[in-house]
């Protein structure tokens, strides 16, 4: 009975251990990090208000000094792509657990872990900057956690106008006289007399990002960490617009929401997400992989 005994627990721990080992010989999934660092050029961002003398002080092409005082965007529709084409989506549609907040001020949210994805070679991330129109919406009960942090005091990423959300918010002071800066962006409705049954597509401010991936990223014995810069020298010196910013109440100035119009916002959000087609990086690059 002893032999036999010993017989069992020797074949439990053998069967253990070619468990444990297949698994390490074949994972199926692991997390992939995407750590964003949030910069003027190659400098990392520092925030401040107007009388902030620790702030980064950024020129544009136009000449113009600038500094921020907050800084925000949305990610949403994240995909990997394979070696081989195939893309993997994570929870596209869910914004819950699918999209974020990214938010300087914030340390924690530059860190956004995709948890379960599939072990595989990537050479690829796409995701969006902003959120698709039909998700667009501000739906508390569907997705109450991203609801949240959209609409919490300290974020304020929703439109107190509209019915959907923010994708970038950029406040802060431009010239040497610290006139005020506030660039939003964001989808737009037009609709008649206020009527959500009537709102039809205006502005399109969603843009749909591809990085090419410095090297592979290998998921599954190893956990993946990819670094993107977003670099916000490009909201007034992009590739496709050079911004000179102006405050007043004419048809070109642009400083502030209440003043700039739909048509100066695209500018905007072409020179951070691109413009779709010629550009489909805007402002962010991958700057390192660490599998």
């Amino acid at each position: 009975m002893k032999n036999f005994k010993k017989y069992l627990l020797s074949a439990a721990a053998a069967i253990a251990f070619v468990s444990c080992s297949s698994n390490d010989d074949n994972p199926v999934a692991n997390n992939v990090t995407l750590e964003f660092d949030n910069t003027f050029k190659n400098t990392t961002i520092v925030l401040g208000n107007a009388a902030s003398t620790s702030a980064t002080v950024n020129t544009s092409a136009a000449g113009q000094v600038h500094h921020f005082s907050e800084l925000k965007y949305v990610i949403s529709n994240i995909r990997l792509v394979k070696d081989n084409g195939d893309e993997v989506p994570y929870n596209v549609n869910d914004l819950d657990k699918g999209a974020a907040v990214i938010d300087q001020s914030k340390t924690a949210t530059l860190s956004y872990v995709l948890s379960n994805v599939p072990a595989a070679t990537y050479k690829q991330i796409k995701f969006g900057l902003g959120i698709k129109p039909e998700q667009n919406t501000l739906d508390q009960v569907r997705f109450p956690n991203f609801y949240a942090a959209a609409g919490a005091n300290d974020t304020a990423m929703m439109w107190e106008w509209g019915s959907g959300y923010r994708f970038t918010k950029v406040e802060g002071f431009y010239d040497t006289d610290n006139k005020a800066m506030s660039i939003h962006t964001g989808s737009t409705v037009a609709g008649k007399n206020g009527t959500p049954s009537s709102y039809t597509q205006g502005v399109n401010a969603y843009r749909d990002i591809t990085l090419n991936l410095t090297t592979n990223a290998v998921v599954g014995s190893a956990a993946p960490k990819i670094k993107i810069k977003a670099d916000f020298d490009k909201m007034l010196s992009g590739k496709v617009n050079t911004i000179t910013l102006s405050t007043g109440t004419g048809d070109n100035d642009n400083a502030t929401p209440n003043v700039h119009t739909a048509a100066q916002m695209v500018k905007f959000v072409d020179n951070l997400g691109g413009n779709g087609s010629s550009d489909i990086t805007g402002m962010f690059s991958v700057t390192s992989v660490q599998n």
